[in-house]
């Protein structure tokens, strides 16, 4: 018998593995499911909105109103920001009402009664049908250990105590640590039989035996609904990821996220370490991980799915795939590999594009990556590839090499008119970008663009924007440079304005000069205050002409200097009341900081004689340590958000929560935005609560949000009736700020104009009338308000 010898091929020569993406196989809406979390929130602001916005998140879990299991993360208090944010309900996790892990076992009429205390918190929440009760979690090794009897009959004991005070809640159950087939059938069959079904049905998916096991899973779960006549409950996997394997990397959660998309269920990242991160999807509360791009790719597809086939169902190398019909783009995010070690080259296939003739006969591929940083920011995308790929036969072959296996790709395919290439990292083309109301990309409609595209839409429209998330290395001034161009349009101005919305609050009206032809572009530069990390910037049309008739080809963000002013908390000069005291340490700013700050009002820091030239809202940079933690845990940081108030000359608090540093020798940065008189002002920092305290501020420094630029001419009024957040629009977000500020939830809006805006009866203050006249104008049943037209 001949025996050979058969050799392994060197990794060089090794065969590349094949991801098909098939654009004439559509599956559906994109769920973008697969992005949430566990404590994803710690406090209000804590992450920020820049943060949380660009990714487009569904669902988070938090505790219990007032739980003991952790000190932050209360669902109550965080879930008014995730909301504003674009999120659509927050699950309670009703048993971290108790302080210990696994939960103490007092009795079913103990829990009963927390039950009670928890649903009456929510039923008094304006935000209450945004809310997802969860009773029970992880019961097969908490509480119940396998009795599935007393489970069923107290899962029926607790639903009903839900109903009772809360007859339009949503229940999610039954939480299992470990998809267990043959508990789910006989839970889900007692459901059925006793009128108690859950509306979401939840699980958790935390080990190795996800990667093989997930589609058995799922299927089987929709084969007991069949087999049971109950229509299909959402699912929604509310802990993913495996403990000190899969935080924060890249290549590892893409694996996850493509499967969860492909079945179409929501999911929350498991919280492993510390609440306020996303689940280690940010760091320094503004700050991106590697792993918060590939979340953002994500959030940020648009169109329908279509089918992605891997080299191996269950194995390493994931991808899913969309298709914008309207923008002419495909995108496609994808990698991991089995060894993190690994280095490896994949060929993705593209077919179906006989079935979109609007590709043509060939296309411009870009693919950006982004890598493993885990908890340490990321230094964002950068380009793998870029290139123009003939179509044979209705599909390309795009090889990407050295792949990197914690690492993950997006793919992004365009109509090939190009007339750039992709290669200056300041650089953020508008056709890429996040695009509302009729905004609309165009490929070639005009010549002279950069990239393969610009952004259309903005004549006659108030709505038409384009969103753009841009990273800042450090707190200070940027020169944000809009490529734009303004060819003659009837109706429309020799002066035309886009409004600049700078991370959703503050804005600037920025002037574009009309051009010779739509052929001709020009460029507009203001400078920009902002934070270190991300940020957004916003160029909306918002007034119903012409005078907004502008198309967008790109912004340049480049940094630059300007005037900022620095106040050292150790100054004689400030005013230090109480116990506050100054005391040295060397990382600090100058060698000092002071703290003891709070544990009453009288216990504070006044800085004295902050100077601005000119009223108006400025970026205060408070410069900051803390490291409080409370309790103990087998695997999460119980840190706290120290709170703080705020007072501005003697004004009204304005609280914050400063996030933890994680080392009272770790001095970070936050920004708040203050409204400064002009000359001298103080600004109060204290905490009034016994037993609470402020952190340690090191210092602060002041900046005007925008320097020098183009001022418009300002209308009779600066200001849109009802817009009390000052974006510009008027919708929903401005009714519940202003239901928060009549039920004294907020001492003030984050518009420094709110109280002329809001004030839409024209009576001198703002009341539940206004509130009202606000509903009608959201549902159309008015057209303007009465302070318009008195």
């Amino acid at each position: 018998m001949l025996v050979m010898s058969v050799m392994p091929l060197p990794k060089s020569f090794a065969a590349n593995q094949v991801l098909t993406v098939d654009l004439a196989a559509d599956t559906g809406e994109i769920c973008y499911g697969a992005i949430g979390g566990l404590y994803a929130m710690g406090s209000p602001g804590v992450p920020t909105d820049n943060v949380i916005v660009p990714l487009g998140m569904k669902a988070i879990s938090q505790k219990a109103p007032d739980g003991l299991q952790h000190p932050t993360g209360d669902a109550l208090k965080v879930a008014p920001q995730f909301i504003e944010a674009g999120g659509e309900y927050v699950m309670i996790m009703m048993q971290d009402i108790y302080r210990n892990w696994p939960y103490e076992d007092l009795g079913i009429n103990d829990y009963l009664a927390k039950i009670e205390t928890i649903c009456r918190k929510v039923v008094a929440d304006p935000y209450r049908h945004k809310y997802v009760y969860v009773p029970i979690n992880e019961p097969e090794w908490i509480w119940y250990r396998g009795n599935m009897t007393k489970l069923c009959n107290e899962w029926k004991m607790m639903y009903d105590k839900i109903r009772s005070i809360d007859p339009t809640a949503k229940i999610a159950g039954p939480n299992y640590a470990v998809y267990n087939s043959s508990a789910y059938r006989q839970f889900m069959t007692f459901c059925k039989n006793n009128n108690c079904l859950p509306d979401i049905v939840t699980w958790h998916e935390l080990d190795d035996g996800f990667f093989s096991n997930w589609y058995n899973h799922y299927n089987d779960y929709r084969n007991i609904e069949k087999s049971l006549g109950i229509s299909p409950r959402p699912i929604n996997i509310n802990e993913y990821g495996r403990i000190n394997v899969d935080g924060g990397i890249p290549g590892n959660l893409v694996q996850w996220i493509a499967r969860f998309e492909n079945s179409k269920v929501y999911a929350c990242l498991a919280y492993w370490t510390t609440a306020g991160t996303l689940n280690d999807l940010v760091t320094q509360n503004n700050k991106a991980t590697g792993a918060w791009w590939l979340y953002k790719w994500y959030g940020e597809l648009t169109g329908h799915t279509v089918q992605v086939t891997p080299p191996s169902l269950n194995g390493s190398l994931q991808g899913l795939a969309a298709l914008d019909r309207n923008k002419k783009q495909a995108r496609v995010i994808f990698g991991g590999s089995l060894r993190s070690t690994d280095v490896f080259n994949t060929d993705v296939v593209v077919k179906g594009f006989n079935s979109h003739s609007y590709f043509g006969n060939s296309v411009h591929v870009i693919v950006w990556g982004v890598d493993n940083t885990g908890t340490n920011p990321s230094s964002g995308p950068y380009l793998v590839h870029e290139g123009d790929y003939n179509i044979s036969n209705g599909q390309i072959t795009v090889t990407v090499n050295n792949m990197k296996a914690l690492s993950a790709y997006h793919m992004i395919i365009t109509p090939n008119t190009d007339l750039s290439p992709a290669n200056n990292r300041n650089r953020y083309e508008a056709e890429y970008a996040r695009i509302l109301g009729t905004a609309t990309v165009s490929h070639g409609g005009h010549s002279g663009y950069s990239g393969t595209g610009f952004v259309e839409g903005y004549a006659g429209s108030n709505n038409a924007s384009t969103n753009f998330v841009v990273t800042a290395e450090t707190d200070g001034y940027y020169n944000v440079t809009l490529r734009y161009s303004a060819g003659p349009y009837p109706g429309a101005p020799k002066t035309r304005y886009l409004r600049m919305v700078v991370n959703g609050g503050l804005h600037k009206d920025v002037a574009c000069i009309q051009t010779a032809n739509w052929d001709t572009w020009e460029s507009t530069t203001v400078k920009v205050f902002l934070q270190a990390g991300i940020n957004r910037l916003d160029f909306k049309a918002f007034a119903s002409d012409e005078s907004d008739c502008v198309n967008i080809d790109y912004i340049d963000v480049e940094p630059t200097s300007g005037t900022i002013n620095v106040y050292e908390a150790e100054d004689p000069a400030n005013t230090l009341g109480g116990a506050a005291v100054r005391q040295r340490d060397n990382a600090a700013s100058g060698g000092q900081y002071v703290g003891w700050i709070g544990n009453g009002s009288n216990n504070y820091l006044q800085f004295n004689n902050v100077y601005v030239p000119q009223a108006g809202t400025y970026r205060m940079v408070v410069q900051f340590a803390n490291a409080e933690v409370f309790g103990q845990h087998s695997y999460n940081n119980n840190v706290v958000d120290r709170y703080c108030s705020i007072s501005v000359n003697g004004g009204p608090e304005k609280g914050h929560y400063f996030f933890n540093t994680r080392g009272w020798n770790t001095y970070r940065t936050d920004i708040i935005d203050v409204y400064l008189n002009a000359g001298n002002n103080t600004i109060r920092f204290y905490n009034g609560t016994s037993g609470s305290y402020a952190p340690n501020i090191d210092k602060i420094a002041i900046a005007a949000p925008f320097e020098g630029g183009t001022e418009p001419t300002p209308p009779e009024e600066d200001f849109v009736y009802g817009d009390v957040d000052g974006n510009g629009t008027v919708n929903s977000t401005d009714v519940n700020y202003m239901k928060r500020y009549l039920l004294r939830q907020i001492e003030e809006f984050p518009y420094e104009k709110a109280l002329m805006a809001g004030d839409v009866d024209g009576n001198g203050n703002i009341n539940s009338t206004d509130l009202s006249y606000l509903k009608k104008y959201i549902l159309k049943l008015i057209s303007a308000f009465p302070a318009e037209t008195n």
